[in-house]
């Protein structure tokens, strides 16, 4: 390409959104279901206080584009967050792909769910590569990206491990209960036993400051639902005893 006088910027001149999608010939198939609902537990349940709804991109299982002098190197997180983004890309379009160079944003956390066939890599624990390979995640999480968090599950074990970005390498925090709190966002992380789904077991969620977990869009109809029953049994229970009193003042409550 003509180089200009001054440089154009990487936006520029680099492959865009449109450019470097999601699907690649050749990728396996779709993930398994603990990997389709676990992430959508992560979006129902995640609303930090301090950030509008609008200003949060979440994604699974999307192509996360990092390297601008290797534009089609990527990765694919299992769940990721961007905090100031939003969910549109140019305020438009729902994204093809997550484009670093493109947003000027770093995700803020990303959660894997390990399997056997990726606990190597998303551990960090494969060889290291020909330096004109890709590098494997962790790399290019904790030195080239500098998430700040990065979280693990071991969808077999159900072990919760969390890693925080200290001094350019990750340093994995000791969490009590399965729990870890995140004050840049005000929520906590944690491991949760329940039903999701109708499916009982456990599960990664959020909680709020309270130490509750965030309910999901059911469990708030669910919880209104609840509230409205107890309302309409607690005004019948007012009205009982309005007519017994009556009654024992000698009037008979007007049935009209």
């Amino acid at each position: 390409m003509y180089q200009t006088d001054p440089p154009l910027s990487p936006k520029e001149v680099l492959p865009t959104m449109y450019d470097l999608k999601s699907e690649e010939p050749g990728e396996p198939g779709l993930p398994d279901q603990f990997h389709l609902l676990q992430p959508r537990l992560l979006d129902e349940t995640f609303r930090p206080p301090n950030y509008p709804s609008d200003q949060l991109f979440t994604a699974s299982d999307l192509n996360l584009y990092y390297d601008p002098r290797y534009p089609l190197w990527y990765k694919r997180p299992d769940w990721f967050t961007v905090l100031g983004v939003s969910r549109l890309y140019e305020q438009r379009d729902l994204r093809l792909s997550y484009v670093v160079w493109q947003e000027g944003v770093n995700p803020f956390i990303v959660v894997e769910l390990l399997s056997p066939g990726t606990e190597q890599e998303d551990l960090g624990q494969t060889k290291l590569r020909d330096v004109e390979q890709p590098p494997r995640k962790w790399e290019v999480y904790e030195r080239i990206l500098r998430i700040p968090y990065y979280a693990i599950f071991d969808r077999y074990k159900y072990e919760f491990r969390l890693f925080r970005l200290v001094g350019g390498s990750y340093c994995e925090i000791e969490l009590a209960e399965s729990r870890f709190w995140i004050p840049e966002i005000q929520l906590g992380l944690g491991v949760w036993q329940g039903s999701y789904q109708d499916v009982e077991q456990r599960w990664l969620r959020w909680y709020d400051e309270t130490g509750n977990w965030v309910l999901t869009p059911v469990e708030q109809e669910r919880q209104r639902a609840e509230q409205e029953k107890q309302r309409a049994e607690q005004e019948r229970q007012r009205a009982e005893r309005l007519i017994a009193q009556l009654r024992s003042l000698g009037v008979e409550p007007d049935d009209q």
